[in-house]
């Protein structure tokens, strides 16, 4: 089963970093972030990749042959300008009837496996990982009175949850690919086709919007277990480098 990789967005958010190599190649504890994506996906046996490239795409490509050779990684160039959707678009020929689709910036212990199944068990054309969305603030608990008794961190909000990537999509489903963002046309036009399931993680997940989150990422990464390994397959750590 294969795994499509979006990986050739310019990575505005993470401007002036993304100015010498493209966002997916953004190092989180001293290697790129797409390695670490990688290695989720290969620690659970998935270990066939399609990178969709695009922004420096050169760069994946040298990339890309600095991994282990027992992987099969192919790199298409998909277009600077070319947005989510179309990505998708042009590599789901050479996908396969089932497989995986996700981000170059999400990391997340989500049960690869558990996922598939889930999948497989609703029959329809796509699924996507929801986790519970992030605040960006801290939050306050009070009590009768307006009295404060508690302050939370950054909570996770349980009511509400988010598109976390890690996708599984049929060969059938390009019959909704109505539009070049995956996330504002494609998703919208399967969900009104009822052909759209959400399986919910509860574990860690974190995307890398900015530099500022490669650098939290990094710190979770110091004690040499980063969170989004800790319930992944034990396998070999596969060290890349690019």
């Amino acid at each position: 089963m294969r795994t499509l990789i979006l990986c050739g967005g310019k990575g505005s958010r993470a401007y002036p970093r993304t100015l010498e190599v493209p966002k997916p190649l953004l190092e989180v504890g001293g290697r790129p972030v797409l390695a670490h994506v990688m290695e989720i996906y290969a620690r659970q046996g998935f270990t066939d990749f399609v990178l969709a490239a695009g922004f420096m795409a050169k760069l994946v490509e040298e990339f890309a042959a600095t991994l282990p050779t027992e992987w099969t990684v192919d790199v298409l160039d998909t277009g600077v300008e070319t947005n989510t959707g179309g990505r998708v678009a042009q590599c789901a020929p050479v996908m396969g009837e089932t497989y995986f689709v996700t981000y170059s910036d999400g990391l997340g212990n989500v049960d690869l496996q558990n996922l598939l199944d889930f999948h497989r068990g609703h029959g329809k054309a796509t699924t996507l990982t929801t986790v519970p969305l992030p605040s960006q603030y801290g939050t306050i608990e009070t009590g009768g009175g307006g009295k404060v008794e508690r302050f939370q961190e950054k909570p996770r909000l349980p009511d509400h949850w988010i598109n976390a990537g890690y996708f599984v999509v049929e060969q059938r489903a390009t019959k909704w690919f109505v539009g070049e963002d995956f996330e504002r046309d494609v998703l919208p036009a399967l969900g009104a086709a009822g052909e759209l399931y959400a399986y919910r993680h509860h574990g860690f997940w974190k995307s890398m919007d900015t530099y500022k989150d490669a650098l939290d990422l990094t710190v979770l990464c110091a004690d040499g277990v980063p969170p989004w390994t800790v319930a992944a397959d034990p396998l070999p750590h596969v060290k890349t480098s690019a």
